[in-house]
């Protein structure tokens, strides 16, 4: 049997990572993991202050692995481009895609034609279009991984959250098509869905939200951020295809 340590040094210490979204909640947490572990992270979001914080804490704390970061808005198609022209300038080359960035939205009784584009753009478009940058580099070398996290919401189907249900719902077709059109080319993708957890998504006071966490009503980003080191550590022959982490009294 591999040591364990061993194991998640072998697959994470030196790998190069785009994290979208990576200087708040999941993503922050998914940064710290990885960087501690001795991945070289470029992170994006669209708030340069949380993320100068992040790269800053990262420095600060002396893990092997680098964090870059770079303003972007994924919602954009030119920003994307820039993003991965950072990518390649910076780190070289990408050996994993993790596509957090996303905002939260309700109902379509709310808000306007423009609003829920926005949130398409954001949360579906976001996703797709790194992954196609991602994709023409890794089918290169015959080698990747590319993460999405996605939401139960899409299972759920919550009532007052049909824009929300329908970009997630869309995420999750687009990783199973997408894990068929790339597996040849030894690119693995996992779609990870979370229930609640205590992030800026969920709007309930802070105080709450600890309450819930307390009683498992709902995840900590960290749990998230774990998952994502466990699906990354699995050999080339085991694909994490999708994997449902719910808290432990979340009735769903």
């Amino acid at each position: 049997m591999e040591n364990l340590a061993q194991l998640f040094d072998k697959a994470i210490n030196g790998k190069n990572v785009l994290v979208t979204g990576g200087s708040t909640g999941i993503g922050r947490e998914i940064t710290f993991f990885l960087c501690s572990l001795g991945a070289n992270c470029l992170i994006c979001g669209r708030d340069p202050k949380p993320l100068e914080e992040t790269v800053k804490e990262v420095t600060a704390k002396g893990w092997k692995g680098k964090c870059i970061s770079v303003e972007c808005d994924v919602a954009e198609e030119t920003a994307i481009a820039r993003l991965f022209e950072k990518v390649d300038n910076e780190l070289g080359d990408i050996d994993v895609l993790i596509n957090n960035a996303a905002i939260a939205y309700g109902s379509i009784s709310e808000g306007n034609y423009e609003d829920w584009s926005y949130a398409i753009k954001t949360n579906l478009m976001g996703n797709l279009s790194p992954t196609h940058y991602a994709v023409e580099r890794m089918k290169d070398k015959k080698s990747g991984h590319i993460l999405f996290i996605g939401s139960m919401s899409a299972e759920t189907t919550d009532e007052e959250s049909s824009v929300y249900v329908a970009t997630k719902s869309g995420l999750k077709g687009f990783a199973q098509s997408l894990r068929k059109e790339v597996n040849k080319f030894g690119i693995k993708v996992t779609l990870i869905e979370p229930g609640a957890v205590d992030t800026d998504m969920q709007e309930a006071p802070r105080e709450e939200k600890l309450a819930q966490v307390e009683k498992g009503e709902m995840l900590k980003a960290s749990d998230i951020a774990l998952s994502v080191v466990f699906c990354l550590a699995q050999a080339s022959r085991a694909d994490i295809v999708e994997l449902q982490i719910r808290p432990h009294l979340q009735l769903i």
